[in-house]
């Protein structure tokens, strides 16, 4: 007879309250992944996450509340997991996993890996370091209504890089406000700031820079402290993009002079950013209006949506498009708000605008308003139901993983489809075989290489 402890085989228990994992990320999967994995009986349970919490996180990311506000997330995230299981031992790292320090001999330290990130770069890092240590990896990700759950193991499974992976649609706040270094970011940040200003305000959409970067200040002892500091509420309180706009009439020149002159001045003055990055350039209206009596832009050639503007050229649209933008706030009356839409001129005409300007500031290639306009409508949000499950998701996985049935794993895919009442559309597909099918990828390399990883 089957000797049962909850609803888990003893043999299972067992090994989930004695076995080791590694949590990297402990954003919107990674709160919900902890919830579960304590739920579960894991007891052993490692976390690191580089960021501190910020407002916009509070929508969906549970474990956090408004006092934790820029606090450590890997922190904050133990201590309210430990609510739920005060018996688990977790570990919080106010870190980034690519920290030289977390090499591959820590990752030996585990049974099973576990992504909840966000972002390209330390999922592939990851990938390696599992390769290398020859640890199962759990990789996951959302965007939007979809996710997507793949089990990753070195001999069995193709690896994160095996496959060419499609641009990336959802981006770190800190990165969209801080450091852009693709004309995407700074697409978002238009958008954001159009809602910011006209439409509908959300403090996941912040436009302002991140004086809570974690890598604008990264001192060893900064960081602690914000690890630790538990017990005291944190900064919350905001200045509304909206009002200071209206308090000045949604004067143009003077939110030119804000958004492209004063933050960027702001953003130069966080140092640390700029060690290994280009600096960005602040712009300044009068100096801008000056130049241009001298070398007016002259109209490019070719159908006008597809034609570059110079940067004074920007800058009037700008100025047109707040105008025309600040006439229809009016015209529907106190307390009204603009919905963004592409095919609507003005609002696209202020996102081309915003974004090239801030382009520009970062040393970017302006963009033509065909091609804004058409990465503009492929952006997607973080949806908070999709994130759950995939977190549950990822424990099913890991569960079939702690009962040595690494062979019936499977990449799942998740479709939460937008309903009154929830659904979810799960589907399962067999695992590539590395052997066959990650030969095939100029990127195979990758998967071969850890047997001499140093």
């Amino acid at each position: 007879m089957v000797q049962l402890v909850g609803s888990l085989r003893k043999e299972l228990a067992d090994s989930l309250s004695s076995c080791r994992v590694l949590v990297v990320g402990a954003g919107g999967i990674g709160c919900e992944l902890l919830k579960n994995l304590v739920l579960t009986g894991f007891k052993n349970i490692e976390v690191i996450d580089l960021d501190t919490i910020d407002v916009s996180n509070l929508n969906r990311q549970f474990l956090f509340q408004k006092k934790h506000v820029g606090k450590s997330k890997a922190q904050v995230a133990k201590e309210s997991a430990l609510q739920f299981c005060p018996t688990a031992n977790i570990t919080a790292y106010h870190d980034s996993i690519m920290n030289p320090d977390y090499n591959v001999e820590f990752f030996r330290n585990f049974m099973l890996v576990m992504n909840a990130l966000d972002n390209r770069a330390a999922r592939n890092h990851v990938n390696r370091m599992c390769l290398a240590a020859d640890i199962p990896l759990i990789e996951s990700g959302t965007a939007g209504y979809l996710g997507q759950v793949t089990v990753i193991k070195k001999g069995l499974t193709e690896c994160y890089e095996c496959q060419p992976k499609p641009s990336q649609k959802t981006f770190p706040g800190c990165t969209i406000r801080n450091t852009p270094s693709e004309p995407i970011h700074c697409i978002v940040w238009a958008k954001y700031l159009f809602n910011q200003l006209f439409g509908e305000e959300d403090a996941d959409q912040e436009v302002s820079p991140d004086t809570a970067d974690p890598e604008a200040a990264w001192n060893p002892e900064e960081a602690a402290a914000r690890a630790t500091a538990s017990e005291k509420d944190g900064d919350i309180k905001r200045v509304s993009t909206k009002e200071w706009a209206r308090s000045t009439g949604y004067d143009s020149i003077k939110l030119f002079n804000k958004l492209f002159k004063d933050d960027i001045m702001y953003l130069l003055t966080m140092d640390k950013l700029w060690k290994k990055r280009k600096a960005p350039l602040p712009l300044d209206w009068q100096q801008l209006e000056n130049h241009a009596l001298f070398n007016e832009d002259s109209p490019g050639s070719g159908l006008k949506d597809q034609q570059v503007l110079g940067i004074w050229g920007y800058c009037k649209l700008f100025q047109h498009s707040v105008e025309t933008l600040r006439s229809q706030l009016e015209q529907k009356g106190d307390g009204a708000e603009l919905v963004w839409d592409k095919d609507d001129p003005p609002a696209m005409d202020f996102v081309t605008a915003a974004a090239n300007l801030r382009m520009h500031i970062f040393s970017m290639n302006m963009k033509s308003r065909f091609d804004i306009k058409s990465m503009a409508g492929n952006i997607i949000p973080a949806i908070a139901t999709t994130n759950a499950v995939i977190a549950g998701l990822i424990v099913l996985e890991g569960l079939k993983i702690l009962s040595g049935e690494l062979e019936s794993c499977r990449s799942v895919s998740s479709s939460t489809a937008n309903y009154p009442e929830v659904i979810s559309l799960v589907t399962y597909e067999e695992p590539y075989d590395e052997l066959e099918e990650c030969q095939r990828s100029p990127d195979y390399f990758f998967c071969t290489v850890f047997d001499t990883f140093p």
